[in-house]
């Protein structure tokens, strides 16, 4: 019942929009998990359209061969999909063989973007050997080993530490990078007393200044960068939405830079309370490990996250209501599309409706009296800027498919977990018949 209603919207839809990811579940098989972005009653809706499993290869041959499959049986025409947003994974960009080409044979307007999230671990990952060997030291020795995490946490608790654990680093989890090195931060006096007691190789490093300037330097931008990661991970999220994001991460890390090249390391307050309870001044090595650090971040997020043409060709969409005659003599518009376009910047009623809405929601709304430009708004504002739905129903999946359960299908406890419908749960126990004790 769920999801012929999410069909039939996306019927009804002008456009429609998905998001697709795969993953491993308990059992080792492979999942494809799929979600749509369509119009509906004036406003923008998102929902999980299916999970199913790629029974034998995660090809993009196969991905797609699932997908369209589903799209054919269900009759939704693929010349409406404007956006599809997968992670960076061969299988799904390959120019020539990837998914996302394939899909571009059946559905030519179809724009491929990848996941912003995903673009975000990419671009955080590069640093100077200095700082990297500081990520890459001690933290995966206590962790790792099931005894030494247990004398540690006893430690930690005769010691009164407000943690009593470390956090294992893994690739794999967008934001368990920053969360380790915080608590290793955190925990620095506790590791250091726990290496000495075990002879360890590295406990010397948490005797030397210069390490522990480092380290407190990790914590504090990779705090600062899962929280340009959570906020990337919401609902409703467009292309225009990252950008900003990304413009400001840009000025703040060229901010931090000139700062720090004067010594002020108050951008950083982890580094300034270390340096300030220790009476130190920050050393030029360092210094420059984290200048060096910031340029590269600036770099990276700026090749991962370049201005597109479309972005600056749509500028109008952002807001219709300060557009500049001149310069919109040069957009990527008719004339017609243009005196459209003055019209509805001169409608007050519209520009006090402006602000009270989603910038999608807004250019639905304007089919009936502009539909050019609603459609070409949409077609820019639909397409999904990542993958966290498909993250979100992982989490779930994993909740529902566990090893006592490694055979379910779990996609329709899957629909009701993840659907934005609320079930008509009365009209559905009304079409059964009760079965009364005797």
């Amino acid at each position: 019942m769920m999801l012929k209603k999410v069909i039939e919207r996306a019927k009804n839809s002008r456009y429609f929009a998905i998001q697709l990811d795969e993953t491993t579940d308990i059992a080792d098989l492979a999942n494809l998990m799929v979600y749509v972005r369509y119009e509906y009653d004036g406003g923008a809706l998102e929902d999980f359209m299916f999970c199913q499993s790629l029974e034998t290869r995660t090809t993009a041959e196969h991905i797609f061969q699932v997908l369209d499959a589903f799209i054919t049986k269900n009759k939704l025409d693929w010349k409406k999909c404007v956006g599809v947003c997968t992670d960076g994974a061969r299988a799904m960009t390959g120019r020539h063989s990837g998914a996302a080409a394939r899909i571009r044979e059946v559905a030519p307007e179809m724009q491929w973007t990848h996941c912003s999230i995903h673009r975000e671990a990419l671009a955080v990952k590069k640093m100077p050997d200095d700082l990297k060997s500081v990520l890459d030291s001690a933290v995966n020795f206590i962790k790792a080993r099931p005894m030494n995490a247990r004398l540690f946490h006893v430690l930690c608790e005769e010691m009164g530490s407000e943690h009593v654990q470390l956090l294992l680093h893994t690739e794999v989890r967008w934001l368990s990078r920053g969360k380790v090195l915080s608590r290793l931060f955190e925990l620095h006096k506790e590791v250091q007393m726990f290496l000495q007691d075990t002879n360890f190789l590295l406990s010397d490093i948490f005797e030397d200044t210069v390490w522990l300037s480092q380290q407190a330097y990790l914590s504090d931008i990779f705090s600062r960068l899962n929280m340009l990661n959570l906020r990337l991970q919401r609902l409703s999220i467009n292309v225009f939405d990252v950008q900003d994001k990304i413009n400001a991460l840009l000025k703040k890390l060229e901010l931090f830079e000139i700062k720090v090249k004067t010594g002020d390391v108050s951008a950083f307050p982890a580094l300034e309370s270390f340096l300030s309870d220790n009476e130190l001044t920050l050393d030029d090595g360092v210094k420059k490990n984290i200048a060096a650090h910031l340029v590269s971040l600036r770099e990276q997020f700026s090749d991962y996250f370049p201005v597109t043409h479309i972005a600056k060709a749509s500028s109008w969409i952002r807001n219709p209501f300060s557009i500049d005659t001149p310069q919109m003599a040069f957009a990527n518009l008719t004339l017609g599309e243009q005196e459209s376009l003055i019209e509805l910047s001169c409608n007050e009623t519209l520009k006090a409706a402006f602000r009270k809405q989603t910038l999608l929601d807004f250019w639905i709304k304007q089919h009936n009296e502009y539909p050019v430009l609603s459609d070409k708004a949409i077609r820019i504002l639909l397409p999904f800027a990542t993958t966290y739905l498909c993250e979100k129903g992982f989490s779930s999946l994993v909740v529902i498919k566990t090893k006592y359960r490694s055979k379910v299908d779990a996609e329709p406890n899957l629909r009701l977990k993840l659907t934005s419908i609320d079930p008509d749960i009365t009209g559905l126990c009304l079409q059964r018949h009760a079965h009364p004790s005797h």
